[in-house]
């Protein structure tokens, strides 16, 4: 089966491919390290081209009935779900990620919001304000050009997730994906225009750092959303601060799962699973400090061990593989020196470890400290702090203890105590009872370090639009000079 995944041309700007002026940029197979493709970077004159075609583009968009806006949107959801291997495969590819996974979480999940979103459009209004004989009333209308700014963990669910609401709220969209995946927002691209999208209002533009400052500073861009790390985000906050641009952030965390003793053991464990070990651990709202209540801690560390030795790891295009490689050697290293450090620190190993080449096995440490490195810092791979508290007051303080806030959970039969906790957690998602689902419907989003804005839901709608108020006089103006 052929590896190759080379697109026609690198950028996709004003409805068409376009190859790009910059370096050169190698996508690489993370089992194999083989260059699947080889694409170029915008230059930042086609930059500024991607954002003057959208632009160009955007009134036109803005002006059709949101219905028809809607009914582009839902058709390419229908196209994604038409090829659905065709696309989970090229996820596959560019992530390294297992194609059982990609079959259920990526382009899946990008449809859902398509299709909600297309869906949400036509039902946005605006509202009256009676003020005796005169009234006020509003009117939601489009920012402008969006520039959207992936990560490389899900970059095709993000895409579609920044694209939606921009898109049915009559936006156009330069979005520039990760340099480490950045495939799957080309087919995006194409796949709207497909659809019906008019040239210009979704365009791609590929590179590294100095591109997305390019196109986070040009001055016809009027919001930014970005997917990344909080040290990122900070900078590209204070750059969108400069033209007073809007933004949303969804960062990075460090999310604390709490199980109580009266908790389903097998679903904590399954919970702690996959709030940790689930695309090789490389999620940004993943539960990695594990707070176990004392009277159940000895249990959950044995079926934890028990359940992590059946963990299938191996080749991600084959259907038995639950586990794949990390994203790139680079990212092996840091998450390898993490766990060396966490040894170094005295947490206890209790299965797992540093891994060889690509794989990084799926990683438990016991007998941590909340003061710990690995406990405090965000390692973006399969690595687990399980602790041990006695009280809920005692880890709700300690879960709430850190700078970041994108997401927790709780687990426990007793559903006061659970929205108990939830409503006394600092996270701008939590769970009771389950872990990292992402349903569109819901707003999804941080708080503290981990973020600024929601995405998904009614919600998202608000990030990429804004209010106008229309003061309507009845009577004669009563001028006092």
């Amino acid at each position: 089966m052929s590896h190759f995944a080379q697109p026609a041309a690198s950028l996709y700007i004003d409805g068409a491919f376009v190859e790009g002026a910059g370096a050169e940029l190698a996508v690489h197979y993370p089992y194999t390290g083989a260059v699947i493709a080889t694409l170029r970077e915008a230059s930042p004159e086609q930059v500024a081209k991607a954002t003057a075609a959208a632009a160009a583009a955007q009134p036109g968009w803005a002006a059709l009935r949101p219905v028809e806006r809607g009914r582009v949107l839902i058709r390419a959801a229908q196209i994604i779900r038409e090829r659905a291997e065709e696309l989970a495969r090229l996820e596959t590819l560019d992530t390294g990620k297992p194609i059982q996974e990609t079959r259920v979480a990526d382009w899946p999940s990008g449809a859902d919001a398509l299709e909600y979103f297309g869906g949400l459009a036509p039902t946005v209004t605006g509202q009256a304000i009676p003020l005796g004989g005169d009234f006020v009333y509003t009117i939601r209308e489009a920012l402008g050009v969006c520039a959207g700014i992936g990560a490389w963990n899900y970059p095709s669910q993000i895409a579609c997730w920044k694209a939606a609401p921009a898109l049915a709220m009559g936006n156009a969209m330069v979005f520039k994906p990760s340099e480490e995946t950045p495939l799957g927002a080309l087919k995006l691209a194409e796949i709207l225009t497909e659809a019906g999208l008019p040239a210009g209002i979704f365009n791609v533009v590929q590179g590294r750092g100095a591109i997305g400052s390019a196109l986070v500073t040009d001055p016809r861009v009027a919001k930014v959303s970005l997917t990344g790390s909080v040290a990122t985000g900070q900078r590209v906050y204070a750059a969108a601060a400069e033209g007073m641009r809007h933004v949303t952030m969804e960062l990075g965390g460090k999310s604390p799962l709490i199980v109580f003793d009266d908790a389903s053991l097998e679903d904590a464990v399954g919970a702690a699973m996959l709030a940790n070990f689930y695309s090789s651990g490389q999620i940004c709202s993943n539960g990695t400090r594990v707070f176990v209540q004392q009277g159940i801690l000895p249990a959950f560390l044995d079926r934890l061990a028990e359940r992590v030795a059946k963990v299938r790891i191996g080749d991600p295009l084959d259907e038995e593989t639950q586990h794949g490689p990390i994203v790139s050697p680079a990212q092996a290293a840091k998450i390898r020196e993490a766990i060396e450090r966490g040894r170094a620190e005295g947490a206890r190993l209790v299965c797992g470890g540093p891994g060889e080449g690509a794989f990084v096995p799926p990683t438990v440490f016991a007998d941590a400290s909340d003061d710990m490195w690995i406990v405090r810092e965000e390692i973006f791979g399969p690595v687990m702090s399980v602790l041990g508290f006695a009280t809920e007051a005692e880890a709700v303080a300690r879960a709430n203890a850190s700078p970041y806030g994108l997401a927790a959970g709780v687990f426990t039969r007793d559903l006061a105590r659970g929205h108990r906790v939830a409503a006394a957690l600092q996270a701008g998602t939590t769970w009771i009872n389950a872990y990292n689902l992402t349903p569109v419907e819901a707003p999804f989003g941080g708080v503290k370090l981990s973020g600024i804005g929601r995405e998904n839901s009614a919600a998202a709608i608000e990030h990429y639009s804004q209010l106008k108020s229309v003061y309507v006089g009845m009577g004669g103006v009563d001028a006092p000079y």
